[in-house]
């Protein structure tokens, strides 16, 4: 039944959903006899390596030729889509950042198949040791639990028992939401040149607008499930309650059908969009200057980033490379790379926006989670496998990191079970995923796993490195850490803290992908949906729009009327989420 598919599973999911790439999204094939096209792409994330895939095959299909090159800062493609491996075995690879991907992800299922990639479900490997599959953890009690068997008539009977027809509205209202977002795919909305733009005339502004607590309330979608399923989603997802966060992506959050992962590590797909395209990858290539020139290029700079160097800093940076480019597609936020970026002809700047700093700590353990943590009755075998988080019924929600309330954290998730062959004989462990606001300590680390006193930690290495999307030098939280000892209670431990996506509060204007005179934006994207999926629809877009532009095509708007200007919402940086009021135009 797809209900019990769709709101079952919450806590495996990461939601995010596209459309494929069809033939009738092809520019009209022109043979040329152009100069060759030089693109410069800054970012080998889902939004770049899409970019680099859809831009090679539209200047195939026009006749065109087109020399890509993709800078990347970091030592790996994929951006926050990256795996580390467990003990540092490379046959026991673990997704570090954007786990899955689900059915409805056409543009990351249809690469997955082109490029001969396997894909299984998400849960395949969990342990299934335990009778429960997934809890709501409020810091205080279990207020929902789901058997294993997740599709299971009883489990679905419980749902409607406990929550009346609020799960059938969400799912009918889902449904109805991601209806809309998927006209983004086809003509005459694609493609966009403005986000803002096809926003509106989707309708899809009228949901952003509000709060995803408003937006329930207005479809008569109340606590307790709003509170306790919806916003166990909207915090495993997106680390933010529903009155901070705002409603289209909170309907993201329900969208969960046929979670999925590739095997290796969702990178592969990313990796093989790049080398499908035949671009030259430049990694561990910070670019420094982006200058635009008279006659109409650009001249990017670059040099060897930090993250190639040895640990000892020994070894001195290469000297700075210029080079010249028609077209720069700008596919990561530009608030953290740092780049120069001297374009006089930009009208607007993308918005600064706050990001979300989530810790992510990998760890492997001996021992399951402990009963008594989580108040169940001491050895009981219904201790959910998967536990997500919402706030007790009277606490006022929060934002920001103070949002996680008594909880401590956002999600523990029990992966799968690895070897151990570092002891003699090698053992069975349990590999623990957590999502939380804070570094988690060995006291937390001790209560979860039952432990009468905190575990001893492996000790981490003195110095790591950071990449752009990791929380900076300077914050408090701290970037890439792994360890490892043969035995104990916790005998590997990896820790990261990624800007991981936006806060998402209600707006209703949203950073455009055309910046200036061929200078593209992906990450305009990121404060409308933040996912793998439509990142890769904003490289897919700018994509398609520059290839328009090489055939002289100008896309007309999809609609005479007008989105709301940006004055008619708060900035996203100090906007109180909680008070925020409907600012769409009267029409809507």
């Amino acid at each position: 039944m797809f209900l019990g598919k769709s709101l079952l599973v919450l806590g495996l999911l990461q939601a995010s959903f596209g459309h494929a790439y069809q033939d009738n999204d092809e520019p009209q094939t022109v043979l040329s006899d152009q100069a060759v096209k030089r693109v410069a792409i800054i970012g080998a994330g889902a939004g770049g390596a899409s970019a680099a895939y859809h831009l090679d095959k539209y200047a195939q299909v026009a006749g065109i030729k087109a020399n890509i090159t993709v800078f990347e800062r970091s030592s790996h493609v994929g951006g926050r889509s990256t795996t580390v491996n467990v003990f540092d075995d490379l046959s026991e690879p673990v997704e570090l950042g954007a786990s899955i991907f689900v059915k409805v992800n056409k543009i990351l299922v249809t690469a997955a198949e082109e490029l001969g990639l396997t894909v299984s479900s998400a849960d395949l490997h969990r342990p299934k040791e335990s009778s429960s599959q997934l809890g709501v953890w409020d810091g205080e009690r279990i207020v929902f639990s789901q058997d294993d068997n997740g599709y299971s008539w009883w489990n679905i009977a419980k749902l409607l028992w406990k929550y009346g027809w609020a799960p059938i509205r969400t799912q009918n209202l889902m449904q109805e939401i991601v209806g809309k977002f998927l006209k983004m795919y086809d003509e005459p909305y694609f493609p966009w040149q403005s986000l803002s733009q096809v926003s509106y005339d989707l309708g899809l502004t009228a949901v952003t607008s509000e709060t995803g607590a408003q937006f329930l309330e207005s479809k008569n979608i109340l606590p307790p499930f709003s509170t306790e399923i919806i916003q166990a989603s909207t915090r495993v997802n997106y680390a933010q309650n529903l009155p901070f966060i705002h409603g289209l992506e909170t309907m993201v959050c329900m969208a969960t059908d046929g979670a999925m992962a590739v095997q290796g590590g969702n990178w592969r797909i990313f990796d093989g969009m790049i080398k499908a395209a035949h671009a030259q990858v430049k990694l561990d290539t910070k670019v420094t200057d982006v200058i635009y020139q008279h006659d109409g290029t650009y001249v990017i700079s670059s040099a060897s980033s930090p993250s190639s160097l040895s640990k000892d800093f020994a070894t001195e940076p290469e000297d700075t490379i210029n080079e010249t480019f028609d077209t720069v597609i700008l596919a990561t936020p530009l608030q953290f790379s740092n780049i120069n970026l001297d374009a006089p002809l930009i009208e607007k700047r993308p918005d600064k926006i706050p990001y979300v700093t989530l810790h992510v700590t990998l760890l492997s353990s001996p021992h399951r989670l402990s009963a008594e943590a989580f108040n169940l009755p001491a050895g009981s075998s219904s201790v959910p496998e998967i536990i997500l988080t919402t706030l007790p019924k009277e606490t006022k929600p929060e934002e920001r990191a103070a949002g996680v309330g008594p909880a401590g954290f956002f999600s523990i998730s029990t992966l799968r079970s690895v070897r151990n062959h570092a002891v003699d004989p090698p053992r069975k462990e349990y590999l623990y995923k957590i999502f939380s606001p804070h570094p988690v300590n060995a006291t937390f680390l001790g209560h979860i796993l039952g432990l009468s006193e905190p575990p001893v930690l492996p000790d981490p290495p003195v110095s790591q490195d950071v990449s752009e999307d990791e929380v900076q030098e300077g914050s408090t939280a701290k970037p890439a850490v792994t360890a490892a000892q043969p035995s104990g209670d916790v005998t590997w431990i990896y820790r990261k803290a990624w800007h991981s996506y936006p806060y998402l509060y209600p707006r209703v204007t949203f950073d455009e992908p055309l910046l200036g005179n061929s200078l593209y934006y992906t990450s305009g994207i990121e404060s409308f949906i933040s996912t793998m999926e439509t990142s890769a629809l904003a490289g897919m877009n700018v994509a398609r729009l520059l290839a328009d532009s090489w055939l002289g095509k100008t896309p007309s708007s999809s609609s005479s009327s007008s989105p709301p200007s940006s004055a008619d919402h708060k900035d996203a940086v100090t906007q109180d989420a909680a008070s925020s009021k409907k600012t769409v135009a009267a029409e809507l």
